[in-house]
């Protein structure tokens, strides 16, 4: 299977990056392909223009993010390797979202105003995500990053997608050990996909 892998962090020494790592072997152990955009390196612009925003309310494709739209629409996985903040992902993982998942690309609209999902290529969506805080403070905040991933992409890959959450909570006061345990934890998830 082609897993597209997407990371979102802005430092090459990060855990995030550590987390990748750990990712990019579980899926290669397991016979995957795999294609990474890092969102950070590309420099990707994670601002919808009006220009683009014209283009897309009118029902038109957009080429700053064609390659992407186009990688994404070849992957049989979608993997996201990102730091959880203010409760959801980070402002350029949302802002990748907002810009490659547009009509035409993720979804359309019928004439009866239903959206019919476009990217039902993607069977498999993994997230490897951390926390600054404990698993109870994001349960009472909603979780909307969670959410996100097993609800809302859904409702543009299929209901039948599976999804994998693997989070590492409180991460500012975590050990070496727990983190090393994590990142095992993370590899066997990608293997297992």
């Amino acid at each position: 299977m082609k897993a597209l892998v997407v990371v979102c962090h802005p430092e090459p020494e990060s855990f995030t990056r550590a987390v990748l790592d750990s990712v990019t072997k579980g899926l290669v152990a397991s016979g995957h392909d795999v294609d990474l955009i890092d969102l950070y390196a590309d420099e990707f612009e994670p601002k919808i223009s009006e220009d683009e925003w014209n283009i897309v309310s009118a029902g038109g494709l957009l080429e700053s993010t064609a390659d992407h739209a186009r990688r994404l629409s070849a992957a049989d996985m979608l993997v996201l390797v990102y730091p959880t903040l203010w409760s959801a992902q980070p402002a350029m993982l949302k802002g990748w979202f907002e810009r490659v998942f547009i009509n035409g690309v993720a979804y359309s609209v019928t004439p009866s105003g239903t959206l019919q999902p476009a990217l039902t290529n993607i069977s498999k969506v993994m997230v490897a995500t951390s926390h600054g805080s404990t698993k109870l403070i994001n349960m009472l905040e909603g979780e909307a990053g969670k959410l996100m991933a097993q609800r809302t992409l859904r409702t543009v890959f299929g209901w039948r997608t599976k999804v994998t959450w693997v989070a590492l909570y409180d991460i500012d006061r975590a050990s070496d050990a727990k983190r090393t345990a994590f990142l095992a934890r993370v590899g066997q998830a990608a293997r297992r996909l």
